[in-house]
């Protein structure tokens, strides 16, 4: 931030610990933060953690944010801020984003959460401050390198239409092993939910949906084989912005061979299960541990023929690993999706934009080379 802002921070986990570091820390100006959680131990926990953790000075506080209702301690943090940093469930989502509206704030949140990102944009078509949506890693940052990749193709290869635009994400860890070959890095039911909700897709240049993980296969990314396989969410809203001008367009979450044969086990069994989301989590949650040492695999590629009719392919792999920032090791999982969220916070409170902005409206170059992106994925060459 070039200036001083007052910003809100409503969550009070990892994601949420890593948002306030990186404004603190890589801000010209650090900023005036509120951490919010409905567990206010945790919210004190978070806001000490930042305090501890930066080299910076600011003011940095805790406050109650209520499940439920608007407390007035709540309603005064709002009236002195600048914007919403959404870091709780997707499910949460509206209500924030509500709030944001209600207080003449900015918001910008990360959910993958397709239903919940529809309710937002119908309460903040109006609004008079922006609303930036699914502005983390997966959505967020790939797809917007994948945006970026289609746009500078076709301006390379003299076209206005691709038959491929292809973008997946992985959070692993460093090692896995059997059954399930898989380790917990983020969010459980956030796990769950990308496995079981419909996927939306481009298939011959047509919007459509298909269930997720029903398109498994294998990539070799910088020499190691991962299996791909479609999940819901990560696409943003690409599938619109580029229908006509893509023939199969995807995002595909990537794992380690073994994984999505096991989760396809215990999702064969849920058959006669009410609420899938939570017994699939629950049914994760008992075998796959939680691991602190992770790395993120991204990759983007677009394909298609050129003027001249010779077929075309470019593509961008990125490996990243946990990073200190002042006096705290992030997980690659904290930077990867605090950096879009931080960046997108200064686009909205540094530029004139209102409404809702979605993944397709911000130009992907400058973004991508953005002063909080860069130092955590590296400098975008155009």
């Amino acid at each position: 931030m070039k200036k001083h802002h007052t910003i809100i921070i409503a969550g009070a986990g990892g994601i949420a610990e890593a948002v306030g570091l990186l404004l603190m820390e890589w801000s010209e100006v650090p900023p005036t933060l509120f951490i919010g959680d409905r567990t206010l131990s945790k919210a004190k926990q978070v806001a000490l953690w930042i305090q501890e953790g930066t080299t910076k000075s600011g003011f940095i506080q805790d406050f109650h944010l209520a499940e439920n209702g608007i407390t007035d301690e709540m309603k005064i943090i709002f009236r002195q801020a600048d914007i919403i940093l959404d870091c709780l469930p997707g499910s949460q989502a509206p209500r924030i984003a509500q709030f944001a509206k209600d207080f003449n704030l900015h918001y910008a949140n990360l959910t993958e959460y397709v239903e919940e990102t529809e309710e937002i944009i119908a309460l903040a078509k109006d609004a008079k401050t922006g609303f930036i949506l699914q502005t983390g890693l997966a959505p967020g940052y790939i797809d917007l390198l994948a945006n970026g990749l289609f746009q500078q193709f076709c301006e390379d290869f003299e076209v206005d239409k691709v038959d491929k635009l292809e973008f997946k994400v992985g959070a692993l860890t460093n090692h896995a092993v059997a059954p399930h070959y898989y380790g917990f890095t983020w969010s459980t039911v956030g796990v769950a939910t990308e496995y079981l909700k419909e996927t939306i897709v481009l298939r011959n240049f047509k919007k459509t949906s298909l269930p997720s993980l029903s398109e498994r296969t294998t990539i070799i990314i910088d020499g190691i084989a991962y299996e791909e396989d479609l999940t819901s969410g990560g696409a943003a809203d690409l599938p619109d912005a580029l229908l006509g001008k893509v023939r199969s367009l995807d995002y595909k979450t990537l794992r380690y061979p073994g994984h999505y044969a096991w989760i396809q086990e215990q999702i064969a069994n849920l058959e006669h299960t009410t609420d899938t989301i939570k017994v699939l989590q629950e049914k994760m949650e008992a075998i796959i541990p939680h691991i602190e040492d992770d790395k993120i695999i991204l990759y983007a590629a677009v394909e298609g023929k050129d003027a001249t009719g010779i077929l075309r392919r470019r593509e961008i792999a990125k490996c990243i690993l946990p990073q200190k920032v002042g006096k705290h090791q992030l997980r690659a999982i904290q930077t990867t999706t605090a950096a879009p969220l931080v960046q997108a916070a200064q686009l909205l409170l540094e530029t004139p934009l209102s409404g809702v902005v979605l993944q397709s409206k911000i130009d992907p170059i400058p973004f991508l080379n953005g002063n909080y992106i860069v130092p955590v994925y590296g400098k975008l060459i155009k």
